[in-house]
């Protein structure tokens, strides 16, 4: 799901597949303003020394609330606050934003999809993306589906009881599997989530930015 302005990828897109290239903004210290691809994706995403602001705010208005020498204040809660306060949403959290190429050939474990869209964590990826897909492994969850931008996003879940035996890299690395050529996947992690992060980072996943999203109130830690 490519979303499309005037015929053409929106410049949100054109960035994140760019990146997803290695082909990263210029580290100029610029913010850019481009809009909201939709009227669900909002937020602030920060490269090395240069970030890019997608939420429909007048952009001189947000200029004058960013210190010209501060490459950090695009996510600082001085601006996040405001943005909070001027589009009446609420920021979810702030994560760090990595990225894997596709893998060939079979997933490294069995996976049964789950096809019923009452399932619960069917309905709670559907308020945050489209064309969601679920599978379910031994002792976990591997999940798809097109997020900010159109672009493809993974999350996994191991239960409970699995935990720290590596199951969630392998999710992570079968979502790689599932993709198909030529589509790059994403994924948010709360750093705090250390081992989280070094779970995607065992399974190949590369750290790009960080990225703060803006949701409606109802929808935070949805």
């Amino acid at each position: 799901m490519t979303l499309p302005v005037s015929g053409r990828a929106h410049p949100l897109a054109e960035v994140l597949d760019a990146a997803g290239r290695g082909e990263f903004p210029d580290p100029d210290g610029a913010v850019r303003f481009l809009g909201q691809p939709n009227a669900r994706d909002c937020g602030v995403i920060a490269f090395t020394a240069h970030s890019v602001v997608f939420a429909d705010v007048d952009p001189a208005w947000a200029c004058g609330l960013l210190p010209e020498d501060d490459l950090s204040a695009p996510l600082n809660p001085p601006f996040l606050s405001a943005l909070e306060e001027r589009t009446g949403r609420r920021v979810n959290n702030i994560d760090m934003l990595v990225v894997a190429e596709p893998l060939p050939g079979a997933p490294p474990l069995a996976l049964t999809e789950i096809t019923d869209p009452g399932h619960p964590r069917v309905r709670h990826a559907l308020r945050h993306r489209d064309g969601v897909r679920v599978w379910r492994a031994d002792g976990g969850i591997v999940l798809l589906g097109r997020g900010v931008a159109g672009r493809w996003e993974i999350a996994v879940e191991v239960d409970p009881g699995r935990r720290g035996r590596g199951l969630g890299a392998l999710l992570a690395r079968a979502g790689r599997h599932l993709l198909g050529e030529g589509r790059v996947v994403w994924a948010q992690i709360a750093p705090g989530n250390a081992a989280s992060v070094r779970t995607f980072l065992s399974a190949g996943f590369t750290p790009v930015g960080a990225e703060a999203l803006l949701v409606p109130a109802a929808d935070r830690d949805a």
